[in-house]
């Protein structure tokens, strides 16, 4: 009864005309911002975040939802047609995608990602119903010395898969730490890197940082670049969806795999569609049958990359939800969203707050069912988003993260963080440096500090600590296997990640 109950509430929840209408602006919003090169599902939801605000806890997880689930998918559309991933996630399916459109198929590869992209989040929006409420109960006995490890293997994760450079991949994650630093010490009250700045007090709003680090540093990067003259596509034959229909269930066991890699990778803290993708294709490339076509126009192909890069959307708000940890950089500007609305993250979460998270639920089902909707109606107009010209989209989308730095307290100081956060990112991927490990240690610093800190105090300054609980044994040996699993040595490993650019 309890369940029925709790489901009740969640329909009644998302039941209002107002928050349909916004989880349906999202959906367009994700699909717009996933589909032009250069702009990403986290930079659209970092250019929302301020206008959350304003609205109720429902209404705005339905907006920031909607664009979450839509923008991961998005990113195909200039992958397949202009061998240009729109996102990081969307690097491998232009393997196969781009080169089904260079044969005439390109109409194929896009309802075949559409509709493998469907798949994937109802594979992790089941997952995430049946394993968030026990784990949130499991973490109700977790103390500072669990909640420490797990996110320094959060950490460890997102530097470990950014672009193959495990130094630089660090390096960034410290960046953000450092930043996560600025303010005052939530123990001895003393002021740390204020420059003489009273603004720095309360420390740098991670939604001014993200802003600087995404949006601000990606138009930057455009603003450097010509578009190319796209290479010219042939006539494209027009495919019914039940065709592609028909070759995921005769790739049924392929479409499972790659669906359960997604999500299981998106539980990791710190890892997102970039490495589930190319995961879960090495894993199709792997298992090929004689006669399969990898890289030269795989239906295949298409099917494994874009069914895990969407499978990572259930499975990535499982830590976030019941640890507060996030598991990308999405869903790590999703913390901010609920704390905005006055929620906190964490194991208490679910169990205070429950009709909210069947809510969520439920609002991602309608996500992903608009996301099928629009992409498939869609995708012909999908296509014009790819010739808006930098000059234009550059500039509009430098005013609307201005208005959105300056709305998050009405000061102008603001501004200037988001405009030094914009020049450190635009530096970071000049210089190969991935932005994704500075985000998470922007909102993991605070984590490692006080649970370190209170960690420490609690066992009378004995780190042996860390090693003598059997939770955070096992997740410092996993990091241990990680690191040595990404530190061998593999040339095959070593041209990939170079491809899977983990800019944002």
């Amino acid at each position: 009864m309890d369940l029925i109950s709790h489901l009740a509430g969640g329909f009644a929840e998302i039941a209002d005309p107002l928050v349909l209408l916004f989880v349906l602006i999202g959906a367009i919003v994700g699909m717009v911002f996933g589909a032009a090169p250069g702009l990403t599902a986290t930079s659209a939801i970092v250019l929302f975040l301020p206008v959350t605000y304003a609205m109720g806890p429902t209404t705005s997880m339905a907006l920031l939802l909607g664009i979450y689930c839509s923008g991961y998918f998005a990113g195909s559309i200039p992958a397949i047609l202009l061998n240009t991933p729109g996102a990081p996630g969307s690097a491998a399916t232009a393997l196969d995608g781009y080169t089904l459109a260079m044969q005439g198929h390109g109409d194929r590869a896009i309802i075949t990602a559409i509709v493998s992209s469907f798949v994937g989040g109802l594979f992790s929006l089941t997952l995430l119903a049946l394993i968030a409420p026990s784990l949130a109960r499991v973490a109700l006995s977790f103390t500072s010395v669990e909640y420490f490890t797990f996110a320094l293997v959060g950490i460890v994760c997102v530097a470990g898969i950014s672009r193959g450079s495990m130094v630089k991949g660090l390096a960034a994650a410290f960046i953000g730490i450092l930043a996560s630093t600025v303010g005052l010490d939530p123990v001895s009250g003393v002021g740390r890197f204020l420059f003489g700045q009273p603004n720095l007090m309360g420390g740098i709003p991670t939604t001014a940082a993200l802003i600087g680090l995404f949006a601000v540093a990606q138009m930057l990067l455009l603003s450097t670049k010509r578009r190319d003259d796209a290479e010219v596509l042939p006539a494209q034959e027009t495919t019914p969806v039940s065709v592609v229909i028909g070759d995921l269930v005769r790739n049924k066991w392929l479409t499972l795999k790659s669906a359960a890699i997604g999500a299981l990778i998106g539980i990791l803290p710190g890892t997102g569609p970039s490495i589930a993708s190319w995961v879960s294709y090495s894993d199709a490339l792997r298992t090929a049958k004689p006669g399969d076509k990898y890289g030269k126009g795989e239906v295949k192909g298409v099917i494994a990359c874009e069914v895990s890069n969407n499978a990572v959307t259930g499975g990535a708000l499982v830590p976030l939800l019941t640890l507060g940890i996030p598991g990308d950089p999405v869903t790590a500007v999703l913390i901010g969203a609920l704390m905005i609305q006055g929620f906190e993250t964490g194991p208490f979460f679910i169990p205070q707050n429950t009709e909210l998270f069947y809510a969520i639920l439920l609002l991602l089902l309608v996500s992903n069912i608009l996301m099928l909707v629009i992409g498939i109606s869609g995708r012909k107009l999908a296509a014009k988003i790819l010739q808006i010209p930098h000059g234009i989209m550059v500039p509009c989308i430098l005013v609307v993260a201005g208005a959105g730095a300056f709305s998050i307290a009405s000061n102008p100081f603001y501004l200037k963080l988001v405009i030094i956060f914009g020049l450190l990112g635009y530096l970071m991927v000049r210089f190969k440096f991935p932005t994704a490990p500075a985000v998470l240690g922007i909102v993991l610093g605070p984590i490692l500090e006080q649970n370190l800190r209170n960690a420490l105090t609690a066992n009378q300054m004995d780190p042996t600590i860390f090693f003598t609980r059997p939770i955070s044994l096992v997740t410092l040996m996993f990091m241990c296997l990680l690191l040595w699993a990404w530190l061998k040595p593999t040339k095959q490993k070593k041209g990939k990640a170079t491809d899977a650019e983990m800019s944002g």
